[in-house]
């Protein structure tokens, strides 16, 4: 198999039925599309979220 592109390690291909993916076991990479933008609001801060838990 080829190189994990995050670490070099070795990849390995896992399969179930008809479907299958690849994965790094050293590092967990897995070869899945996920899209990075934020959605909706700006997410909010640790802070913030400490403060509305406390209030409550």
């Amino acid at each position: 198999m080829d190189d994990c592109p995050r670490c070099g390690g070795a990849i390995e291909e896992l399969s179930l039925g008809d479907a299958s993916t690849v994965t790094c076991p050293h590092c967990g990479f897995a070869d899945v599309p996920v899209e990075h933008q934020p959605v909706g609001e700006d997410p909010e801060s640790w802070r913030d979220a400490f403060n509305r838990f406390y209030e409550e």
